[in-house]
């Protein structure tokens, strides 16, 4: 029974797209109190947005493509 519930609820991707956003607006958040960012972390910030879009549109073909 808990796997059908796991499985109709979705609940582990959506876990993972709330981790992912917190993560995202983190990020946002440390970027914009920085007096002067480097080329590394603009870098690290871009990886991360990278990462959270693409995370975005995985999901969003997911939920489109189940139902």
């Amino acid at each position: 029974m808990a796997h059908t519930v796991l499985d109709d609820w979705k609940i582990v991707p959506r876990i993972m797209m709330l981790a992912i956003t917190i993560m995202c607006f983190q990020v946002t958040s440390w970027a914009m109190s920085l007096e002067q960012m480097s080329i590394e972390q603009s870098g690290f910030c871009s990886v991360i947005f990278g990462c959270f879009s693409a995370c975005f549109a995985v999901w969003l073909g997911k939920e489109g493509s189940s139902k």
